[in-house]
C-alpha cells in the first residue's frame, strides 16, 4: 500500500509563497498521476492540481492558474506545488492524492495524504 506524507505548509503573509511536498512511502509501479486536492474549514474538498506521471501534462484549477505550480520528481517519487501570489482565500488543509490517470475528479484518486494546514494571513 503506498502511503502519501504532505510536508511544507504552515503560515504566511498574504502575497508571500510556500512549497508544499508530497512524498511516496516507496516506490510506486504504475502511477500514472498525481493531484493536490484542498478543504477549506466549512466547505467541501476541491481539486487545485494535477500532473502526468508519464508526460508531465499538467492542470490547474482556474482559482490558482498562474499563481500556483504543480512538478514532479520521478527519481524521488516526489511531487510539489509551488503556490506564489497566497491569498487569504487560499488558506485550507492541502492533501495530495494519488489516481490512474489524470483527473480533476476526487473520486477518481485512490490513495491520498493526510493533509497539512496552510494558513494565509491577511
Amino acid at each position: 500500500q503506498v502511503q502519501l506524507v504532505e510536508s511544507g505548509g504552515g503560515l504566511v503573509q498574504a502575497g508571500g509563497s510556500l512549497r508544499l511536498s508530497c512524498a511516496a512511502s516507496r516506490r510506486t509501479l504504475g502511477v500514472y498521476a498525481m493531484g493536490w486536492f484542498r478543504q477549506a474549514p466549512g466547505k467541501d474538498r476541491e481539486f487545485v492540481a494535477a500532473i502526468s506521471w508519464n508526460d508531465g501534462r499538467t492542470y490547474y484549477a482556474d482559482s490558482v492558474k498562474g499563481r500556483f505550480a504543480i512538478s514532479k520528481d520521478d527519481a524521488k517519487q516526489a511531487l510539489y506545488l509551488q503556490m506564489n501570489s497566497l491569498k487569504p482565500s487560499d488558506t485550507a488543509v492541502y492533501y495530495c492524492a494519488r489516481s490512474d490517470d489524470v483527473s480533476t475528479t476526487e473520486s477518481d484518486y485512490d490513495y491520498w495524504g493526510k493533509g497539512i494546514q496552510v494558513t494565509v494571513s491577511s
